[in-house]
């Protein structure tokens, strides 16, 4: 009987540690024990996709040399006013951070974190200049922890993309 209790003892003291640890830190500080957050920037001409379902890509044919799950638009406007659209898609995004920003590829990266466990998720988007003056985008979004991610990097390609389609449309209709 008293090894039952020193063992209820032990759990209960180790789950008030941890609760604490956690209320504590912050579930951001937890994450950072395993590694950043931002896993770092990707090549679209040379990523290759993980083995694990965590990830989820949009590129336009001939960027990346894997399969891609979407397809994304082309847009008839620029690269610039496609950069501007997206940023201003993504201001309604939240728990994002901007991570890194580079002007001569033209691409951004991304920090977004789960609503409830703050779990990190690493995203990359890529700028494309098509014929014509068009443009077009590519997004690979990547979960740190895990082995399946349930969808969420998906269901962020497309929101991500429904957004920035809006955004393009209504800057088109402001023009006029």
């Amino acid at each position: 009987m008293s090894l039952w209790l020193v063992m209820i003892a032990l759990v209960a003291g180790l789950a008030l540690a941890a609760g604490g640890s956690w209320w504590l830190l912050g579930p951001e500080r937890i994450w950072e024990l395993f590694g950043p957050a931002d896993l770092g920037p990707v090549s679209f001409e040379d990523l290759e996709r993980r083995s694990t379902p965590t990830d989820a890509l949009a590129c336009p044919n001939n960027l990346c040399p894997i399969d891609t799950d979407i397809l994304p638009r082309d847009y008839p406007v620029d690269v610039p006013a496609l950069r501007k659209a997206m940023n201003r898609a993504l201001m309604t995004e939240r728990r994002l951070t901007l991570v890194d920003i580079d002007d001569k590829t033209p691409q951004e990266r991304y920090v977004q974190r789960s609503e409830t466990m703050r779990f990190p998720d690493t995203i990359d988007v890529r700028y494309v200049a098509r014929p014509g003056g068009g443009s077009t985008v590519a997004i690979y979004s990547r979960s740190q922890f895990g082995r399946n991610d349930l969808g969420v990097n998906h269901a962020r390609v497309e929101r991500w993309l429904g957004k920035l389609s809006r955004e393009v449309a209504q800057s088109k209709q402001t023009v006029r």
